[in-house]
């Protein structure tokens, strides 16, 4: 797999690029000298649980026969303090599903997908970060 990243804005506005010509653009905080050209990378990496997980989530909801009308997530983070690089300490995800979906089968698949199958929840787990999940169904 090779990304590439791009300076395509003045100071820090990157654009990213898959493999497929896929892009997203990146730029550091205003309180850093960011001009809003796109996410700050850390929140990229939340965007990549969320992505991770929700795939998950969807595929084992399928396979259990539920049927989804509608699929949300709230991801929320807490970085440490007075460190450089500061890292992900504490993450919480709220995963509101709507449709003809068990409580049961939501918290089995939500579990799986956090717990066992999301490579990028297990890339922050190994960095130290407590992630923490709750699923809301029909609410």
């Amino acid at each position: 797999m090779t990304i590439d990243v791009d300076l395509t804005q003045p100071e820090f506005g990157f654009t990213a690029t898959d493999e497929a010509g896929k892009t997203i653009t990146m730029d550091t905080s205003p309180a850093d000298g960011g001009k809003g050209y796109g996410v700050r990378p850390m929140q990229a990496l939340l965007m990549g649980l969320g992505g991770c997980s929700g795939i998950d989530v969807v595929s084992i909801l399928k396979k259990k026969r539920q049927t989804l009308t509608s699929f949300k997530m709230a991801i929320s983070g807490e970085r440490e303090q007075g460190k450089v690089p500061s890292l992900w300490e504490k993450i919480h995800v709220v995963f509101y599903l709507s449709g003809d979906v068990g409580e049961e089968q939501a918290q089995h698949a939500v579990a799986l997908s956090i717990d066992k199958y999301c490579s990028v929840a297990e890339t922050l787990r190994r960095a130290g970060c407590a992630i923490t999940w709750e699923v809301k169904v029909n609410s």
